[in-house]
Protein backbone atom coordinates (compact mmCIF):
# COMPACT_ATOMS: atom_id res chain seq x y z
CA UNK A 1 0.00 0.00 0.00
CA UNK A 2 1.76 3.70 -0.76
CA UNK A 3 1.35 4.56 2.91
CA UNK A 4 2.90 1.38 4.20
CA UNK A 5 5.98 2.20 1.36
CA UNK A 6 6.16 5.68 2.15
CA UNK A 7 6.49 5.24 6.20
CA UNK A 8 9.33 2.52 5.34
CA UNK A 9 11.01 4.97 3.17
CA UNK A 10 11.18 7.19 5.56
CA UNK A 11 11.95 4.99 8.23
CA UNK A 12 14.77 4.11 6.37
CA UNK A 13 15.92 7.57 5.38
CA UNK A 14 15.83 7.78 8.93
CA UNK A 15 17.79 5.57 9.88
CA UNK A 16 20.56 5.61 7.42
CA UNK A 17 20.72 9.38 8.45
CA UNK A 18 21.07 8.14 12.16
CA UNK A 19 23.91 5.43 11.03
CA UNK A 20 25.55 8.55 9.00
CA UNK A 21 25.61 10.88 12.57
CA UNK A 22 26.35 7.77 14.43
CA UNK A 23 29.65 6.97 12.59
CA UNK A 24 30.76 10.67 11.81
CA UNK A 25 30.48 10.75 15.86
CA UNK A 26 32.52 7.76 16.14
CA UNK A 27 35.41 9.34 13.55
CA UNK A 28 35.58 12.38 15.34
CA UNK A 29 35.94 10.69 19.04
CA UNK A 30 39.34 9.01 17.68
CA UNK A 31 37.31 5.69 18.19
CA UNK A 32 37.16 5.03 14.49
CA UNK A 33 41.40 5.61 13.51
CA UNK A 34 42.38 6.99 9.97
CA UNK A 35 42.76 4.02 7.80
CA UNK A 36 40.91 1.82 9.98
CA UNK A 37 38.89 -0.69 7.75
CA UNK A 38 35.50 -1.95 7.77
CA UNK A 39 32.73 -4.11 5.99
CA UNK A 40 29.14 -2.98 5.49
CA UNK A 41 28.36 -6.11 7.35
CA UNK A 42 30.22 -5.34 10.26
CA UNK A 43 29.25 -2.22 10.65
CA UNK A 44 25.10 -3.85 10.53
CA UNK A 45 26.04 -6.59 13.19
CA UNK A 46 27.00 -3.74 14.89
CA UNK A 47 23.98 -1.72 15.34
CA UNK A 48 21.81 -4.70 14.55
CA UNK A 49 19.79 -3.26 11.16
CA UNK A 50 20.04 -4.29 7.77
CA UNK A 51 22.51 -4.00 5.25
CA UNK A 52 20.53 -1.26 2.98
CA UNK A 53 20.57 1.89 5.11
CA UNK A 54 24.11 0.95 6.65
CA UNK A 55 25.65 0.95 3.11
CA UNK A 56 23.51 4.31 2.27
CA UNK A 57 25.07 6.05 4.85
CA UNK A 58 28.71 4.81 3.84
CA UNK A 59 28.37 5.90 0.68
CA UNK A 60 26.99 9.17 2.09
CA UNK A 61 29.70 9.68 4.25
CA UNK A 62 31.98 8.72 1.53
CA UNK A 63 30.72 12.17 -0.71
CA UNK A 64 31.48 14.13 2.21
CA UNK A 65 34.75 13.25 2.39
CA UNK A 66 35.03 11.09 5.52
CA UNK A 67 35.47 7.78 4.00
CA UNK A 68 36.77 5.95 1.37
CA UNK A 69 35.64 2.95 -0.63
CA UNK A 70 37.91 -0.15 -0.94
CA UNK A 71 36.89 -1.59 -4.31
CA UNK A 72 35.03 -5.52 -3.71
CA UNK A 73 36.54 -5.04 0.27
CA UNK A 74 34.33 -2.36 2.20
CA UNK A 75 35.56 0.96 3.29
CA UNK A 76 38.15 2.71 5.19
CA UNK A 77 38.36 6.25 7.28
CA UNK A 78 39.68 8.26 4.94
CA UNK A 79 43.26 9.22 6.14
CA UNK A 80 44.06 13.08 5.75
CA UNK A 81 47.60 14.82 5.47
CA UNK A 82 48.86 18.12 6.90
CA UNK A 83 48.67 19.45 3.10
CA UNK A 84 45.04 18.28 2.84
CA UNK A 85 44.47 20.52 6.13
CA UNK A 86 46.37 23.46 4.60
CA UNK A 87 43.91 23.17 1.33
CA UNK A 88 41.01 22.62 3.72
CA UNK A 89 41.21 25.91 5.31
CA UNK A 90 42.03 27.37 2.44
CA UNK A 91 38.50 26.44 0.93
CA UNK A 92 36.76 27.47 3.97
CA UNK A 93 38.76 30.60 4.24
CA UNK A 94 36.91 31.37 0.60
CA UNK A 95 33.54 30.33 1.71
CA UNK A 96 33.47 32.91 4.80
CA UNK A 97 34.60 35.52 2.89
CA UNK A 98 31.84 34.97 0.21
CA UNK A 99 29.70 35.16 3.61
CA UNK A 100 30.85 38.48 4.75
CA UNK A 101 31.01 39.94 1.17
CA UNK A 102 27.13 38.96 0.58
CA UNK A 103 26.92 40.71 4.10
CA UNK A 104 28.95 44.03 3.01
CA UNK A 105 26.74 44.28 0.01
CA UNK A 106 23.20 43.60 1.73
CA UNK A 107 22.59 40.49 0.22
CA UNK A 108 22.36 38.60 3.36
CA UNK A 109 18.91 37.10 4.35
CA UNK A 110 18.17 39.01 7.35
CA UNK A 111 18.64 42.99 6.25
CA UNK A 112 18.29 44.27 9.67
CA UNK A 113 19.82 43.48 12.82
CA UNK A 114 17.27 44.60 15.66
CA UNK A 115 14.29 42.40 13.47
CA UNK A 116 12.84 40.08 15.93
CA UNK A 117 13.35 37.13 14.02
CA UNK A 118 16.96 38.00 13.43
CA UNK A 119 17.53 38.65 17.05
CA UNK A 120 16.40 35.61 18.36
CA UNK A 121 18.53 33.77 15.33
CA UNK A 122 21.65 35.85 16.46
CA UNK A 123 21.01 34.53 20.03
CA UNK A 124 21.24 30.99 19.35
CA UNK A 125 23.83 30.90 17.50
CA UNK A 126 25.80 33.31 20.28
CA UNK A 127 24.85 30.90 22.83
CA UNK A 128 26.35 27.73 20.65
CA UNK A 129 29.31 30.05 20.56
CA UNK A 130 29.27 30.36 24.23
CA UNK A 131 29.41 26.59 24.96
CA UNK A 132 32.02 25.65 22.46
CA UNK A 133 34.49 28.56 23.98
CA UNK A 134 33.41 26.50 27.20
CA UNK A 135 34.56 23.23 26.19
CA UNK A 136 37.47 24.94 24.00
CA UNK A 137 39.13 26.43 27.24
CA UNK A 138 38.37 22.95 29.21
CA UNK A 139 40.14 21.31 26.80
CA UNK A 140 36.45 19.15 26.14
CA UNK A 141 37.29 18.42 22.51
CA UNK A 142 34.44 16.15 22.12
CA UNK A 143 32.39 19.02 23.66
CA UNK A 144 33.59 21.34 21.18
CA UNK A 145 33.13 19.87 17.89
CA UNK A 146 30.00 19.28 18.64
CA UNK A 147 28.70 22.85 19.61
CA UNK A 148 31.39 24.06 16.69
CA UNK A 149 30.16 22.41 13.89
CA UNK A 150 25.90 23.52 14.94
CA UNK A 151 27.39 27.30 15.56
CA UNK A 152 29.27 27.77 12.66
CA UNK A 153 26.25 26.23 10.12
CA UNK A 154 23.87 28.25 11.71
CA UNK A 155 26.29 31.20 11.48
CA UNK A 156 26.26 30.19 8.06
CA UNK A 157 22.83 29.51 7.64
CA UNK A 158 22.34 33.46 9.13
CA UNK A 159 24.84 35.65 7.19
CA UNK A 160 25.20 33.64 3.92
CA UNK A 161 23.00 30.97 2.07
CA UNK A 162 22.34 27.83 2.77
CA UNK A 163 24.41 26.09 -0.57
CA UNK A 164 27.48 28.11 1.15
CA UNK A 165 26.33 27.31 4.69
CA UNK A 166 25.93 23.55 3.68
CA UNK A 167 29.54 23.69 1.87
CA UNK A 168 31.08 25.41 5.06
CA UNK A 169 29.36 22.70 7.83
CA UNK A 170 31.25 19.45 5.19
CA UNK A 171 34.00 21.63 5.44
CA UNK A 172 34.20 21.95 8.64
CA UNK A 173 33.46 18.40 9.46
CA UNK A 174 36.79 17.68 7.19
CA UNK A 175 38.81 19.53 8.89
CA UNK A 176 38.08 17.91 12.18
CA UNK A 177 38.15 14.64 11.13
CA UNK A 178 42.19 16.23 10.25
CA UNK A 179 42.88 17.79 13.03
CA UNK A 180 41.35 15.11 15.78
CA UNK A 181 44.00 12.44 15.08
CA UNK A 182 46.55 15.17 15.81
CA UNK A 183 44.71 16.90 18.56
CA UNK A 184 43.95 13.37 20.84
CA UNK A 185 47.56 13.38 21.10
CA UNK A 186 47.84 16.32 24.24
CA UNK A 187 46.79 14.91 27.43
CA UNK A 188 45.62 18.35 27.89
CA UNK A 189 44.18 20.50 25.71
CA UNK A 190 42.82 23.39 27.94
CA UNK A 191 44.16 26.93 26.52
CA UNK A 192 45.33 25.60 23.43
CA UNK A 193 41.94 25.38 21.15
CA UNK A 194 40.64 28.65 19.41
CA UNK A 195 38.01 30.01 21.81
CA UNK A 196 36.98 33.32 19.43
CA UNK A 197 33.13 32.23 18.73
CA UNK A 198 31.38 34.89 20.44
CA UNK A 199 33.60 37.88 19.30
CA UNK A 200 33.29 36.41 15.76
CA UNK A 201 29.06 36.70 16.07
CA UNK A 202 29.29 39.82 17.67
CA UNK A 203 31.61 41.49 15.18
CA UNK A 204 29.00 40.10 12.30
CA UNK A 205 25.87 41.45 14.28
CA UNK A 206 27.19 44.75 14.28
CA UNK A 207 27.84 44.50 10.65
CA UNK A 208 32.18 44.60 11.56
CA UNK A 209 33.27 42.86 8.67
CA UNK A 210 36.99 44.00 9.05
CA UNK A 211 36.87 42.72 12.78
CA UNK A 212 35.25 39.64 11.57
CA UNK A 213 37.74 38.85 8.51
CA UNK A 214 40.74 39.58 11.59
CA UNK A 215 39.29 37.02 14.16
CA UNK A 216 39.44 34.41 11.41
CA UNK A 217 42.39 34.99 10.04
CA UNK A 218 43.63 34.34 13.61
CA UNK A 219 41.88 31.51 13.75
CA UNK A 220 42.70 29.71 10.61
CA UNK A 221 46.80 30.61 11.45
CA UNK A 222 46.42 29.41 15.38
CA UNK A 223 44.57 26.37 13.88
CA UNK A 224 47.47 25.27 11.32
CA UNK A 225 49.82 26.37 13.52
CA UNK A 226 48.64 23.73 16.46
CA UNK A 227 48.21 20.98 13.85
CA UNK A 228 51.54 21.55 11.91
CA UNK A 229 53.21 21.74 15.50
CA UNK A 230 51.73 18.26 16.27
CA UNK A 231 52.12 16.40 13.41
CA UNK A 232 55.95 17.31 13.36
CA UNK A 233 55.87 15.53 16.83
Amino acid sequence: MPGTSGTGAVTRSTLRQQIADALRDEVLAGRLQPGQEFTVKEIAEQYGVSATPVREALVDLSAQGLLDADQHRGFHVREYSVADYRGIIEARSLVTDGMFHALEDGQQRFRRVDDARTVAALAGVRRRGEEAQRASLAGDLTVLIGYDLRYWHELGNLFGNPYLADFLHRLRVQSWVCAVQHLRRLTDLRGALWSGHTDLVDALAQRDIKTARSIVAQYNAHSLDLVERLAEG
